[in-house]
C-alpha cells in the first residue's frame, strides 16, 4: 500500500514556495532593493480565461489569497500579455483604484508595482508582480538591480508549471495510445478539475489551504484514472453493467494508476516537482469512502487525504450530471440531492457542502465545458 503523503502545509523545503522566500530575503540584502516588500505569481488558465493567485512572498498577510479575475477584464493586464514586456505602476492609488485587486494591495499598504509576464512558447503562463510600500519605487536603477532576479523567478516559475503540462500530456498520450474511450471524455475532466478547485478554494481558510495547493490539485486531478488505460477494453468499454468478476478487474485502476504515475515521476525526473504528494495521493486514494466503505485500502475518515475527498466529491458529481451513451444525465438537483443523502457516509462532509455552496459557478463550468470538441 502507498503511504498518504502529507501536502496540506505548503511546499517543503524542497519546493518552490521556500525558493521564492529563499531569493526575496537575498533581494533585500541588496541596499537600494530592501524594501521590496512583497513577490507573488499569478498563473492563467487560458481555457477559462482566469488567473489564479498562486504563491506569494509577502512575509505577512496575503492580500489576494484565493482570489481570481478574468484576464480580459483586466486590460491593463491584457496590455502586459500582448507586449510581453514589464509594466511600472508608480502610485497604485492613481490606478484603477475602483478594481478589487488595487483596492486589496492598497489596503495592505502596497503602493507602487513592477509586473513581468511569464511565457513560454509564446503562451501566457502568469504573471510575476513586485510591489513595494512606497510610490515610484520601481526606478530605472532599482530595475536594473530587480531584474536578474525576475528572470530568475520567471524561469523557475515556467519550469515547475511545464512539468505538470508534461505530466498530462504524457497521461493524454497514453490514453490516445491505449484506445481508451471509456467515459472520462476531455470535457468530464475539464469540468471535474474545477470542480475540485471550487470546493477547495471554499475550504482554503477553514483547512488552511494554500493558493499553491489549489493550484496543484486542480492540475493533478485530471489524472486520477490514468490506471484506466491498463483495464482491457471488454470491461473499459463494456456497454452494460459489469459482473463482479468484471468489477474487480476495473477496480485494479487505482493500483495500476498509482504504478503508472511512479514510473512518470521516474522517468520525467519529477520527484522534487512542487506538491507531487497531491498527484499520488488523488491517483490512490479517490476511492475510498468517509465511512471505509470504499477501495481498494478501506480507509475511513481522515486517513483519508483531503485531497482524495475533494476529488471524488467532484468526480461523482460530474459523473452523475453526465450524458453517457448508457444513461442520461441527472438535472443539478438530483446530484446535489445525491450528494447531501451520502455526506457523512460516501463523502466528507465538509466537501460536499462546499460544492452545493457553489451552484452558479458549477453552472458556468458546465456550459462552457461541455462534451462537444472533447472526446
Amino acid at each position: 500500500m502507498l503511504s498518504t503523503v502529507s501536502v496540506q502545509d505548503g511546499l517543503g523545503q524542497d519546493g518552490f514556495a521556500f525558493n521564492l522566500f529563499t531569493l526575496h530575503d537575498r533581494i533585500k540584502a541588496i541596499a537600494p532593493l530592501r524594501a521590496l516588500s512583497r513577490i507573488a505569481i499569478a498563473v492563467y488558465d487560458a481555457r477559462s480565461d482566469l488567473l489564479h493567485t498562486f504563491i506569494h512572498s509577502s512575509g505577512g498577510v496575503q492580500p489576494l489569497s484565493n482570489y481570481d479575475a478574468k484576464l480580459s477584464e483586466v486590460p491593463s493586464l491584457q496590455e502586459v500579455a500582448a507586449n510581453g514586456a514589464p509594466r511600472v505602476i508608480d502610485d497604485l492609488g492613481c490606478y484603477r483604484p475602483d478594481a478589487l485587486h488595487t483596492r486589496k494591495l492598497l489596503e495592505q499598504g502596497y503602493r507602487s508595482s513592477y509586473t513581468v509576464p511569464l511565457m513560454s512558447g509564446g503562451k501566457l503562463k502568469g504573471f510575476l508582480f513586485f510591489n513595494a510600500e512606497e510610490p515610484d519605487f520601481f526606478a530605472p536603477g532599482v530595475i536594473a538591480q530587480l531584474w536578474p532576479y525576475a528572470q530568475i523567478i520567471a524561469l523557475a516559475a515556467v519550469i515547475e508549471l511545464e512539468k505538470i503540462d508534461v505530466m498530462q500530456a504524457a497521461v493524454s498520450t497514453l490514453r490516445q495510445i491505449s484506445g481508451q474511450r471509456d467515459e472520462e471524455t476531455g470535457a468530464h475532466l475539464q469540468r471535474m478539475s474545477r470542480y475540485c478547485r471550487l470546493i477547495a478554494r471554499v475550504l482554503a481558510d477553514s483547512h488552511a489551504l494554500s493558493d499553491d495547493y489549489i493550484e496543484f490539485l486542480f492540475h493533478f486531478s485530471t489524472l486520477h484514472d490514468v490506471g484506466k488505460v491498463a483495464i482491457p477494453d471488454s470491461i473499459l468499454l463494456k456497454p452494460g453493467r459489469l459482473d463482479p468478476d468484471e468489477v474487480a478487474v476495473m477496480r485494479l485502476h487505482v493500483v495500476k494508476g498509482r504504478e503508472i504515475v511512479e514510473m512518470m515521476v521516474e522517468e520525467f525526473s519529477m520527484g522534487r516537482l512542487p506538491q507531487i504528494g497531491i498527484l499520488f495521493n488523488v491517483v490512490a486514494y479517490h476511492h475510498e469512502n468517509w465511512d471505509g466503505s470504499g477501495y481498494p485500502y478501506k480507509l475511513a475518515g481522515e486517513a483519508i487525504p483531503l485531497e482524495a475527498r475533494i476529488t471524488t466529491v467532484a468526480d461523482v458529481f460530474d459523473a452523475l450530471t453526465s450524458r453517457r451513451p448508457y444513461k442520461d444525465g441527472w438535472p443539478n438537483e438530483k446530484a446535489f440531492e445525491f450528494l447531501s443523502a451520502s455526506r457523512g457516509t460516501k463523502f466528507y462532509p465538509p466537501a460536499v457542502d462546499a460544492l452545493l455552496s457553489c451552484r452558479e459557478e458549477i453552472v458556468t463550468i458546465q456550459r462552457q465545458f461541455t462534451e462537444s470538441g472533447f472526446d
